[in-house]
């Protein structure tokens, strides 16, 4: 399975996560200080934003797969396409540990394909990719 991922930050999570919350008709399934996401079933996605002092709007968008071998098959697409791709295992970001493929559209927006292999209690640091946008946990 495949569940679409878009992360956006925002300027005043209090008010996006009512907004969010409303929109999608749930809470988040996971909510901190600076960050809240939402793992939707109906649509298929798993939405994110975050306030940590970067600009507000689109941070990154991506595909978060359910396998490592999922993952594999899509940086093997990647590649066939010729698209670059940065490889990250056990990145630590957005409160999870995730092996991860990095790559960026012809607009300069920031993609991922992960797999995410665990939770963590903090929201972590990725080291940066070289994207001509900044993605969501590089500092």
């Amino acid at each position: 399975m495949k569940r679409f991922h878009i992360h956006i930050t925002v300027d005043n999570l209090q008010e996006n996560v009512l907004f969010y919350s409303a929109l999608f008709g749930v809470e988040p399934s996971v909510s901190k200080q600076d960050y809240a996401k939402w793992m939707l079933d109906d649509p298929l996605i798993n939405f994110a934003i975050s306030a940590r002092g970067a600009k507000p709007g689109l941070d990154h968008v991506g595909i978060q797969v359910d396998s490592e071998e999922a993952l594999n098959e899509m940086n093997r697409q990647l590649a066939q396409a010729g698209l670059p791709a940065a490889k990250q295992q056990n990145a630590q970001c957005c409160y999870a540990s995730s092996n991860k493929y990095w790559t960026v559209d012809s607009q300069g927006i920031a993609w991922e394909a992960f797999h995410t292999l665990t939770t963590i209690p903090v929201f972590g640091q990725d080291t940066t990719i070289p994207t001509k946008t900044e993605n969501c946990c590089a500092v």
